[in-house]
C-alpha cells in the first residue's frame, strides 16, 4: 500500500518536533552540567522521549551534540539579530551596541558554547564540526557589529578596534561564568563605549 504526502506530514511533523526538544534538552543540560555530564540518558528525560526513539536520531552523544552545535548557531544568530533590529539610534547607541554583545556572551546560550568548545579541545570529532561554525559566528558577529556601529572598517585602525571590542566582550562573558561581574562589567563598557565614540569619531 503506497503512503500518501499527506500521511507522512504528521510523522515528518512529530519528528521534527522530537528533534527539537531534543536540541534544547541538550543545551539545557550543556549549562546546568557541563560537557562532561551531558549524557544521552539525562537529554532524553529531559526531553521526554523515549530512549529508543532518541537513539534513533542520534544513536551517539556525538551525534547529538553536533546537531546542538548546528542547533545552537541558528539560535545565537537569530538572538543578535533580533536584538540589533531593537537597538536605539543617536548619542547612547554605541552603549546600547556594547550591551548587546555583552547579553549574548553572558546568556545560556553561550554558556552552552563554551562547554561545547571546552569538549572540542580533547575530541577531534566534535572540534571539526565546532570549529568552522564558531568562526562562522564569529565572522557574523564581526559584521553585525560593524553594521551597528555605522562604521567603515577600510579606514585605518577600525577593523581592529572592532576585534578589540568582541574580545573584550567575550573575555567578560567569560568571567562572568565563574563570579557575578555585573557591575564591574559595566562600569567597563561605559568606559569602553566613550572609547570608541571618541576613535570612530576621529576617523576621517
Amino acid at each position: 500500500m503506497t503512503t500518501t504526502p499527506a500521511a507522512r506530514v504528521p510523522q515528518e511533523e512529530r519528528s521534527r518536533v522530537m528533534r527539537a526538544r531534543l536540541m534544547e534538552a541538550t543545551v539545557d543540560l550543556l549549562v546546568e552540567k557541563g560537557f562532561a555530564g551531558t549524557t544521552t540518558t539525562l537529554v532524553s528525560e529531559r526531553a521526554g522521549v523515549s530512549r529508543g526513539a532518541q537513539l534513533h536520531h542520534f544513536p551517539t552523544k556525538n551525534d547529538l551534540v553536533l546537531a546542538a552545535v548546528e542547533h545552537l548557531t541558528a539560535v545565537r544568530g537569530a538572538e543578535l539579530a533580533a536584538a540589533a533590529a531593537a537597538l536605539p539610534s543617536g548619542s547612547r547607541r554605541t552603549r546600547a551596541v556594547l550591551q548587546m554583545l555583552g547579553d549574548h556572551f553572558t546568556s545560556p546560550v553561550f554558556t552552552a558554547a563554551l562547554e561545547l568548545w571546552v569538549g572540542a579541545r580533547t575530541d577531534e570529532t566534535l572540534l571539526a564540526a565546532v570549529a568552522p561554525l564558531e568562526q562562522r559566528v564569529g565572522r557574523e558577529t564581526h559584521r553585525l557589529t560593524v553594521e551597528c556601529l555605522g562604521v567603515d572598517e577600510q579606514h585605518p585602525g577600525t577593523r581592529e578596534l572592532i576585534q578589540a571590542t568582541l574580545d573584550l566582550v567575550r573575555g567578560l562573558g567569560l568571567a562572568t561564568t565563574i563570579t557575578d561581574d555585573t557591575r564591574r562589567r559595566s562600569r567597563i563598557l561605559d568606559e569602553w563605549a566613550r572609547v570608541l565614540d571618541r576613535e570612530l569619531k576621529e576617523k576621517p
